[in-house]
């Protein structure tokens, strides 16, 4: 049966689970909370939540006051605004002060679909990875989105957590989900081709990894949720053992995860790398999946993309 859990209902049920004993927790939103999934934590724990309406830049300087206070704040609001309106406090208030602050972008990519570029956020791993002091984080699934906001709940450093809008096909399952934070998952293990995407790209990737296997071409995938502090290691060892890396993300192609991936694999251990992503343009109007069929982010274009370049390096 379909997955119907978006990653931002999964955020939800990890936060009202903890704050019924932990009630430094609070959440705050930007007139979000149904786009958010979160509008049962105000319900339920309406002391522990702040609503300061359409004032994005209010919503994170009021989450790192209130985390100065020695509270838990996680911030949510729709990605395209959290990443270019706030991003002055992202970098002051959040980073630079070393908050306890987790902004959550919501409907990230391009989950709002038909709203068009403004709500877009094709640019936010680029913005949020460039700030000092701040991760970036895109969980594949609803099981990883717990294990990660478990995780979070339990340091204290300022984070970037994207997610997108709809329920996305699961990668993991509830008794199988091995997460180790700041730390790529290893779904599989191949020797021609290593496929490194984070995000809603993650399941096309590994799906595109069983087509490549029916064509004789062995493949390793990443799921690189932690875009920052990037698995170097894990990318490194991912390139080694393979003729060819690609990766995959819903992202412009500037600055994001293809962009650290290039760089890392050019420094220690050259293979020919190709990033698969957005374009450099607005996108054209249609649900993700369709979005990601017509520029080839689904399972089939990235195993043809793969494959194509993979035997060119042969030729």
């Amino acid at each position: 049966m379909p997955n119907k859990i978006a990653n931002r209902k999964a955020i939800c049920d990890v936060l009202l689970e903890h704050a019924a004993t932990d009630k430094d927790i609070v959440v705050l939103c930007s007139d979000s909370r149904g786009s958010a999934s979160l509008a049962p934590f105000f319900e339920q724990f309406p002391e522990q939540s702040v609503e300061v309406g359409i004032a994005e830049q209010d919503l994170v300087s009021i989450a790192a006051g209130l985390a100065s206070c020695g509270k838990k704040a996680f911030a949510a609001s729709p990605a395209s605004f959290v990443s270019t309106r706030s991003y002055e406090q992202a970098k002051v208030d959040c980073a630079y002060s070393n908050t306890n602050v987790t902004l959550i972008g919501i409907s990230g990519g391009v989950s709002y679909g038909a709203l068009g570029m403004s709500h877009h956020s094709a640019q936010d791993i680029a913005a949020m990875a460039s700030i000092p002091n701040m991760r970036v984080y895109l969980p594949s699934d609803r099981f990883q989105t717990a294990k990660l906001i478990e995780a979070l709940l339990e340091d204290e450093k300022p984070a970037y957590v994207r997610v997108g809008r709809n329920p996305v096909e699961d990668v993991y399952d509830e008794n199988n989900c091995p997460f180790e934070m700041d730390k790529a998952t290893v779904l599989c293990k191949g020797t021609d081709v290593a496929l490194i995407a984070c995000g809603e790209m993650v399941k096309p990737a590994y799906d595109a990894a069983a087509l490549l296997e029916q064509q004789g071409i062995s493949t390793t995938v990443l799921d690189m949720y932690c875009v920052k502090p990037l698995d170097t290691l894990a990318v490194v060892n991912a390139a080694q053992g393979a003729k060819v890396v690609l990766t995959v993300e819903e992202h412009s192609p500037f600055g994001g995860l293809g962009s650290m991936v290039a760089q890392v694999v050019g420094e220690n251990c050259p293979r020919p790398v190709k990033c698969l992503s957005l374009p450099d343009a607005p996108v054209i109007t249609g649900t993700s999946p369709e979005v990601f069929a017509h520029y080839s982010l689904d399972a089939r274009g990235i195993a043809d993309t793969a494959r194509g370049f993979f035997e060119k390096t042969k030729a």
